[in-house]
């Protein structure tokens, strides 16, 4: 969980060159056990919280609205609200909260409203990609330039967020995102179960429709990805092992090693020596 000092956060809105919005808070919450908010008092942010595996509830003034695995929790500004982790399948969640002038107009007129403030959307590797790296950018620190490249990731959610019918694509689109998203995140750990929980579909439908389509399983594509951006990082940069391993998502370097020469026949030293240039 990560929150912008208040001071600050005035200060970045209060800048002549400010862009509008600003993320106030942001974080991911895995099997978030007992979480969960209750504002009978309004705050002056927009809280959009996206469900990636588990279950949960929103209220507001219009009813109280269930939420599952797929769905956007998107809660206007100013206005009273709770949410909250299901007892026996809490969720995992994304989120952030998002100020600024004129935020509450414009929810109110795209349709992001309480009157229904959870609702499936068509492509949701899309909104949990700008919301890890709304998180990324927040991680690194609260300079200008952190915060602004937070706030354009904010804003195209809302973007993303305003122009989506909900209406998912066929399965082809489906495996097409799931490949694409584990592309854009070789550092993480991501699970097969993951995947198919944010396709919604069943882990073996989903494991044979990705193994049709893309001609691996998904761990082994995933493994090939790595193993060629590390390639690419041997072949252009001077990085330790240990770096490059990391920057692929292996924390152990000796693991990584173990790996690379599963696959290429040599070791990453070996390769470097031999292809550099």
């Amino acid at each position: 969980m990560l929150v912008v000092p208040r001071p600050r956060l005035r200060e970045f809105l209060s800048h002549p060159g400010a862009i509008g919005y600003a993320v106030s808070d942001c974080g991911y919450f895995p099997e978030a056990q007992s979480h969960g908010r209750n504002r009978p008092v309004p705050i002056s942010q927009a809280v959009i919280i996206a469900c990636v595996g588990g279950r949960g509830w929103c209220e507001t003034e219009k009813g109280k609205f269930p939420v599952g695995v797929g769905q956007v929790i998107v809660l206007e500004p100013d206005q009273p609200h709770s949410y909250g982790a299901d007892d026996d399948d809490p969720w995992t969640v994304w989120w952030v909260h998002l100020t600024g002038h004129g935020l509450g107009e414009f929810l109110h007129e795209v349709g992001l409203t309480n009157d229904r403030p959870a609702r499936e959307v068509s492509d949701l590797y899309r909104v949990v990609t700008l919301l890890a790296e709304i998180v990324a950018w927040m991680e690194r620190d609260n300079t200008r330039t952190s915060m602004i490249a937070a706030a354009g990731a904010g804003t195209h959610l809302l973007s993303v967020l305003a122009t989506d019918r909900g209406t998912s694509g066929g399965t082809e689109e489906l495996i097409e995102h799931a490949a694409e998203y584990l592309r854009g995140h070789l550092d993480e750990a991501i699970s097969l179960s993951e995947l198919a929980d944010m396709a919604r579909l069943s882990s073996s439908h989903f494991a044979a429709l990705f193994r049709r389509q893309i001609g691996y399983p998904v761990l082994q594509y995933q493994t090939l990805l790595r193993m060629s951006r590390s390639r690419e990082l041997l072949d252009t940069t001077s990085e330790s092992v240990s770096s490059i391993a990391a920057t692929v998502g292996y924390m152990d370097p000796f693991y990584f090693s173990r790996q690379f020469k599963r696959v290429h026949g040599v070791t990453p030293r070996e390769y470097r020596s031999g292809h550099r240039g």
